[in-house]
């Protein structure tokens, strides 16, 4: 087992990370910008180590200086977390360069499915069903409206390098076309310096399932079911619950094992979610997270299975924590991020957090790095913490997540905490009666039939 670990990032999931380790009796250093100096995972870790200013770029981004950090402690591993380099190939590859451990995927499966083309090409190839489109990057407007024409409008423009939205344009009809292929060409190359883009069939009330894969890197993989992602606000989840509220069993184990067998033929390591939309009963892959997701509480929940853990066990090389027929989903979990933000406008709301009392009870847990008297900084996202609930059936736990968001208390910056409450109160909500624009039309004032 790893010795020492460096924990390449910031906020909730340093902790998180931090937590696995000690549990595994590994030593932590805790690296941090300026701005996070009084941090809680820099108070709780064995060493830490300040890597520069607040900028990203000068700190959890800057490669020399991690680094130096792990030479001057003597850190034999890094652990990136999410977000920040966690999907940097070359950043794996640099790390071996040194004789240091990275926890994470193989750098070439890393660089494969950060390309997004790349990673449809080969997600067809393996088996796994794929959203129809242009078989690559757009060559010019004559071979888009080709692609459009034969999968018919509407049709979704997307960045070949990108996630998150941006980069993202949809075309209702084929007077739209050039104008979205241009904003989003424009956008993907301001935000990932590639300007290539795709086109793909635009779905219109899909609901976005993943599916959480974990590999041994020798040719075993399981999958440890999925996730229901479709509450969403400009491309970013919002909410997230498992199992969904529309699979049936075996359509779980149908694209679950279709899953697996494709990581086990890729020889796949670590935790991967391999992310679709549904709809009418059909699964259309649109792109794999090769890294830990800031949902895997929800599959922690109603598997038992410690994905953090598991993730640093394999990367070490150890065997599965159980076979697929181990593998049991166990009642109803449901993920709320709440972000210092206003619940209406979504400004950010940086600041000073002068009352903080967590919720507690049976089926409850909090991820989160925040204390009272701690101040968010500017710098990064805005995420509070993530409230976690659990319950035998998913009314029970609907019915936990409502006592527990009325118990959270979070006083001097303003968040998403009202939104929430109003959420787990909605009749589509509590029927399960939602897709991915649901919230979108909610927040604009929507009608009912949403």
């Amino acid at each position: 087992m790893f010795d020492k670990i460096l924990i390449a990032n910031r906020g909730e999931i340093a902790l998180r990370v931090l937590r696995a380790c000690k549990e595994l009796g590994i030593a932590t250093v805790a690296v941090h910008s300026t701005a996070d100096a009084e941090a809680m995972h820099v108070r709780l870790a064995d060493e830490s180590v300040c890597i520069g200013p607040p900028p990203s770029k000068e700190s959890y981004l800057n490669i020399p200086n991690l680094l130096a950090a792990c030479e001057i402690t003597g850190a034999d591993a890094v652990h990136p977390g999410y977000g920040f380099l966690s999907e940097n190939a070359r950043f794996a590859e640099i790390l071996a360069e040194h004789n240091l451990g990275f926890i994470g995927p193989k750098a070439e499966h890393i660089r494969l499915m950060g390309d997004k083309i790349e990673a449809k090409r080969t997600a067809r190839r393996l088996g796994i069903p794929v959203v129809p489109g242009s078989d690559g990057a757009i060559e010019s407007a004559d071979a888009a409206m080709a692609v459009a024409e034969a999968i018919g409008f509407p049709v979704l423009v997307k960045a070949a390098a990108g996630g998150g939205g941006r980069g993202m344009k949809v075309a209702h009809t084929a007077n739209d076309l050039a104008l979205a292929i241009s904003t989003a060409g424009n956008e993907a190359r301001s935000a990932f310096g590639d300007a290539s883009v795709y086109l793909e069939k635009y779905l219109q009330k899909p609901r976005h399932i993943e599916i959480q894969i974990l590999g041994d890197g020798r040719g075993g993989a399981i999958h440890l079911g999925e996730r229901d992602c479709s509450l969403q606000r400009r491309h970013q989840k919002v909410w997230e619950e498992g199992p969904s509220p529309v699979l049936t069993a075996a359509a779980r184990a149908r694209i679950g094992e279709t899953c697996a067998k494709a990581m086990r033929e890729m020889q796949y390591l670590g935790v991967g979610t391999i992310e679709f939309l549904y709809e009418d009963g059909e699964f259309y892959f649109i792109e794999m997270n090769t890294r830990i997701q800031v949902e895997h509480p929800v599959t922690e929940a109603i598997t038992g299975i410690d994905l953090v853990l598991e993730q640093i066990r394999v990367a070490n090389g150890g065997d599965l924590p159980a076979t697929q027929d181990q593998i049991a989903i166990s009642g109803h979990a449901i993920e709320c991020r709440i972000n210092a933000e206003n619940p209406e406008t979504f400004r950010p709301s940086p600041g000073k957090i002068v009352r903080y009392h967590p919720p507690g009870g049976l089926g409850v847990r909090i991820d989160s790095a925040v204390y009272q008297g701690y101040t968010i900084p500017p710098y990064y996202d805005s995420l509070v913490g993530k409230l976690i609930v659990h319950g035998k059936t998913r009314a029970e736990c609907l019915m936990r997540l409502r006592r527990a968001l009325d118990e959270i208390v979070v006083d001097g910056i303003e968040t998403t905490l009202p939104l929430f409450r109003a959420l787990a109160r909605d009749a589509d909500i509590i029927d399960g009666d939602y897709h991915i624009h649901w919230l979108e039309q909610y927040l604009s004032g929507g009608n009912s039939d949403r």
